[in-house]
């Protein structure tokens, strides 16, 4: 006579380790992803990512990647557990649209700076700053400006800049995959610029500026992309602000539809 096999433990099927159990709460969360923003002007990355906590009360919101004040266009928010994404998102190959002015340097490279010098570029030509574009296309090292929030001993540069310090800079290798000249109306020249992370699109003018001899700085700027997330499926931050939170939910990218678990 063969024996049976021992009866196995009935398990309770709706019953599973911690561990399991908080990863299904996880992926379940409508608030743990990706909201993209369209920024204003007049904002910093991190005056919307408060805007955002404090109006809806989340606990956990962060960007992959700073926008200066003066542009507009994509900032990708990261909500709970889409703060891990940060770095992944900052890494990735960034688009923009914007305009150059001829003629003014400024000493923050950008338009909301203080004015260094001008010059007449009424001579300048259509070819001379398309050529300069071009030159610039490919891999190059480039400085950081001193207005920016890499930290020198731990003291963002912004800071050193406004008590009047100017310290060196590390130069960083980039890559200028795109940089088209789109128009140009004496002085301002519009531009579409594709680059990797870490590129200074204010700094790129200003350097086009002194190789023309007329100086240069940004007037105006708009990232369009980032990786393969487009402003055009990104909200107003006045418009998110005048939603109720459970439209907010359902305009939040999952984290496994970004990066797959």
């Amino acid at each position: 006579m063969v024996n049976p096999p021992p009866k196995q433990p009935i398990r309770n099927p709706t019953r599973t380790s911690p561990g399991r159990s908080r990863r299904k709460q996880h992926r379940t969360d409508p608030f743990d992803g990706i909201l993209l923003v369209d920024k204003p002007a007049g904002f910093t990355s991190h005056d919307v990512v408060a805007k955002l906590r404090s109006h809806f009360r989340l606990r956990k919101v962060g960007h992959g990647g700073t926008l200066d004040p003066m542009a507009t266009g994509l900032l990708v928010i990261l909500l709970g557990r889409g703060t891990k994404l940060s770095q992944r998102i900052m890494g990735t190959d960034k688009e923009y649209a914007g305009i150059m002015r001829l003629g003014i340097a400024t000493d923050t490279q950008d338009a909301d700076g203080t004015i260094l010098g001008e010059q007449d570029a009424s001579h300048i030509t259509r070819e001379q700053v398309q050529t300069e574009m071009e030159t610039r296309r490919g891999d190059q090292m480039q400085t950081p400006p001193m207005v920016s929030a890499i930290k020198k001993n731990g003291v963002p540069l912004y800071k050193l800049a406004r008590e009047g310090h100017e310290v060196e800079r590390e130069a960083r290798l980039i890559h200028i995959y795109r940089f088209d000249l789109l128009d140009f109306q004496t002085p301002d020249a519009r531009f579409y610029l594709k680059c990797t992370k870490g590129t200074y699109v204010r700094t790129l003018c200003a350097d086009i500026g002194e190789a023309l001899g007329c100086g240069a700085h940004l007037a105006e700027l708009r990232r369009t992309a980032i990786g393969n997330m487009h402003v055009d499926h990104a909200q107003p931050l006045d418009k998110l602000i005048a939603e109720p939170i459970e439209q907010l939910g359902e305009r939040i990218v999952p984290i496994h539809a970004f990066a797959p678990e």
